[in-house]
């Protein structure tokens, strides 16, 4: 039987790119903004492009903060992608302006300081020993397009892959229990992407 993973439609854009890319992996995929689809799914996916206080915005509307809190509560897992990765940390700074985030992870988005920005194309990531997120994954080459990411460590019992760019390192991907994220879009990613994204629809 197919996973029922749900995409959580809170007015972000790319929501159709990630859709379809979820759909390719087998899981039976629904795009939806009703709090009781995205509790009840296998797996919650949290989209984001642009600003992480708009999107911030969004989820808080959409009651997003909640129903990830609630879902990692009881294990259950949650893939977050892009600024749906960024939101997962307790604060971005965009333009000198602070907003929190919905904080399940210590630390700041903040502006690469990497040039040119934003930060467009493949690059490579190098993801900690025994990563599921990456497992069969032999060329590490993701597709990214930001200009802000969360450049200091994580705690050891956190997962985090990290990226390298013009002698900026940030993290790239984050695997904490149920939940995965990736600053880098899985969907965007060609057969590297797909499978990551098979690997998270395989733990659900």
């Amino acid at each position: 039987m197919s996973k029922a993973v749900a995409v959580l439609d809170y007015g972000s854009g790319n929501l159709h790119s990630v859709t379809r890319a979820l759909a390719a992996t087998g899981a039976a995929v629904a795009l939806t903004a009703d709090p009781q689809a995205c509790l009840d799914a296998d797996g919650l996916v949290v989209p984001g492009v642009g600003a992480f206080a708009a999107c911030m915005a969004g989820l808080r509307q959409a009651r997003g903060p909640q129903l990830i809190a609630s879902r990692l509560a009881q294990g259950r897992p949650v893939l977050g992608i892009c600024v749906g990765h960024q939101v997962m940390f307790a604060e971005g700074v965009e333009h000198q302006v602070s907003t929190p985030g919905i904080g399940i992870l210590p630390g700041v988005v903040e502006m690469l300081q990497a040039k040119p920005l934003p930060h467009m194309g493949w690059n490579t990531v190098s993801p900690p020993p025994g990563s599921q997120m990456f497992a069969g994954i032999a060329d590490e080459r993701f597709y990214f397009v930001h200009s802000y990411a969360l450049r200091q460590p994580l705690p050891p019992q956190v997962g985090a892959t990290w990226t390298e760019v013009d002698a900026d390192r940030f993290i790239s991907a984050v695997e904490h229990g149920p939940l995965w994220c990736t600053q880098f879009h899985p969907e965007k990613s060609g057969q590297a992407g797909a499978r990551l994204l098979r690997n998270w629809v395989a733990t659900l």
